[in-house]
């Protein structure tokens, strides 16, 4: 709360610091330091955890498997939408690589739910608990290598959601 209060004086002071009645003053004060402890604790929020590795499936082939767990309560978005979704969907991006030749598209295993808001009338489609990104690779030459990328996602609860986020990830084939 000390904190909060110097962050407000700081703000005050950047914002030309016009001087209020004491409890004006009081009730921005104690809004403002409200809703920084309320964004400190959305940030420090991470409902899903990733998990990486490369499963061999032959001589020069693997599957590489981008494990998203997702806490209870929240879900991840699916990688398609429908026309009317408004979220952010999950995005995978692998790094070029001279030695990999990707087969097919991103297969994603898990219970996939397909929600609606009425009210809103939106739809999406989601993931709860877990769900497993998979893309089938083959190497070229049998070598020991890394593939490395990137994973766009976002995840919300029923009553609110956090901001997109991006995780890097590194799979070793050996």
């Amino acid at each position: 709360m000390v904190l909060c209060c110097r962050v407000y004086h700081l703000a005050k002071t950047w914002h030309g610091g016009r001087v209020l009645s004491k409890k004006t003053n009081m009730k921005k004060r104690i809004g403002f330091c409200l809703a920084m402890m309320t964004a400190v604790v959305v940030q420090a929020q991470k409902p899903v955890s990733w998990n990486y590795n490369a499963k061999k499936i032959s001589d020069k082939v693997y599957e590489l498997h981008l494990k998203a767990t997702i806490e209870d309560g929240w879900h991840l978005y699916a990688q398609q939408q429908p026309e009317n979704f408004i979220g952010t969907a999950t995005t995978i991006r692998f790094s070029k690589h001279p030695l990999l030749v990707f087969e097919g598209k991103i297969k994603e295993i898990g219970k996939l739910e397909k929600s609606r808001e009425e009210s809103l009338d939106i739809e999406s489609w989601q993931y709860n608990n877990e769900v497993d990104f998979v893309q089938r690779v083959t190497l070229k030459n049998n070598v020991k290598t890394n593939i490395s990328g990137s994973i766009e996602f976002q995840v919300c609860t029923d009553e609110m959601c956090l901001q997109p986020a991006v995780v890097n990830f590194s799979i070793a084939l050996e």
